[in-house]
C-alpha cells in the first residue's frame, strides 16, 4: 500500500508526528508530471488516484488529483521488433552499452530514437551514432578560440538553436532537441579554429540535460573550475530566431524546377527575377510566352 501514497511521505519525509503536514501537502502537490508506461495505468496509477481521493474525502489533502500531467513513455522492443523477454532472447542489457560506450551515450541514444511516447525497437549499431556526435561536439570545444568573434550567421543560428532545446525540453520532444544540438554542432565544426567562447559555453549548457558527464568535461575544458549544475539555463532572443530570407520552390506548369532564397518581405518583382535566373526555369520558359505567374509572399 505504501507504493500507492510515497509521493506523499517523499514531501514530508523527515516528519515523525504524521505522514505530511498540511503545509507540505500546500506547498508541493499535485505532482507536476507523472510518466510511467501504459501497464502502470491499471498498476500504480490506478491505485494512487484512488488512495489519493480517499485521503482527500477524509481531509489529509487538498488536492482532488494527485498528479497535474499524464505522460505514457513508449515501450523499447528488442532488436527483433518483439517485447524483451529472457525467453526470446532478445534482451539489451543497458550495463554493457554503458560499459562499452558509457552512460552519456546510452542516456542520448535512447532518447534520440524517437519521440518518447513510441514504441521502438532497439538498434545497437545505431549508438555509434551518438558516440560520433559527441566526439565532434568535445573536438569542437577544444578548438575554442578567444579571440573568435560571434558573426551574424552562428548568432542567428544559436538563438535558434536555445529556443529550439528549451521548447523541445517543455515539450519532452528530446530527440528533436538533441537533433538541433546536432546540427548546430556541425555548424561549429565548419568554423575551424575560429569557435567563439560563447557559442562552446552555451552548447555545453544546453548538452548538459542529455549527456551530463560530457557537458561537465566541456565545461572544465572551457576554464570552469566549478559544476555546470547551478548555472542558469540558456536565455535567447526571439528577434534573433527569426530568419531574414526564406527557400521557396519555384514550379514550371506544375513542376518543380529550382528553388530561391529572398527574403522574407521580398516583393512579387523580386521572387520572379530570382526565380528567372534559375537555369531549369530558364530552359523552360525561354522563347515562350508567359500565360500566368503566380507568388504566393512567404511561401
Amino acid at each position: 500500500a505504501g507504493s500507492c501514497w510515497y509521493f506523499l511521505r517523499y514531501i514530508d519525509n523527515k516528519n515523525s508526528n504524521e505522514a505530511f503536514s498540511k503545509k507540505a501537502d500546500a506547498d508541493w502537490m499535485p505532482v507536476d508530471l507523472y510518466v510511467g508506461g501504459a501497464e502502470h495505468a491499471v498498476l500504480h496509477l490506478l491505485y494512487a488516484r484512488f488512495w489519493h481521493q480517499v485521503l482527500f474525502d477524509l481531509g489529509y489533502s487538498q488536492h482532488p488529483e494527485p498528479f497535474q500531467k499524464l505522460v505514457h513513455q513508449g515501450m523499447i522492443l528488442g532488436t527483433d521488433g518483439e517485447k524483451m523477454s529472457k525467453s526470446r532472447g532478445n534482451v539489451v542489457n543497458p550495463d554493457d552499452i554503458v560499459q562499452e560506450q558509457g552512460a552519456d551515450a546510452l542516456r542520448l541514444y535512447e532518447m534520440f530514437m524517437g519521440p518518447l511516447e513510441a514504441v521502438k525497437p532497439w538498434q545497437t549499431s545505431q549508438v555509434a551514432g551518438v558516440v560520433r556526435f559527441q566526439n565532434k561536439l568535445y573536438n569542437v570545444v577544444r578548438n575554442v578560440n578567444d579571440e573568435a568573434e560571434m558573426d551574424a550567421e552562428t548568432t542567428k543560428l544559436l538563438h535558434q538553436t536555445m529556443k529550439k532545446v528549451t521548447e523541445d525540453i517543455n515539450a519532452m520532444a528530446f530527440n528533436t532537441a538533441i537533433s538541433a544540438l546536432m546540427i548546430f554542432t556541425n555548424h561549429l565544426q565548419g568554423l575551424k579554429d575560429q569557435v567563439p567562447r560563447e557559442a562552446a559555453e552555451k552548447m555545453a549548457l544546453m548538452l548538459a540535460p542529455f549527456a551530463p558527464h560530457l557537458a561537465e568535461e566541456c565545461w572544465s575544458i572551457l576554464g570552469h573550475e566549478k559544476t555546470l549544475a547551478y548555472e542558469g539555463w540558456v536565455q535567447y532572443e526571439e528577434a534573433l530566431c527569426v530568419d531574414d530570407t526564406i527557400k521557396m520552390g519555384v514550379q514550371v506548369n506544375g513542376k518543380a524546377r529550382g528553388e530561391i532564397e529572398i527574403p522574407k518581405d521580398a516583393d512579387e518583382e523580386t521572387a520572379v527575377n530570382a526565380a528567372m535566373e534559375q537555369s531549369r526555369v530558364q530552359a523552360q520558359v525561354e522563347g515562350k510566352d508567359i500565360k500566368k505567374i503566380i507568388y504566393v509572399p512567404g511561401r
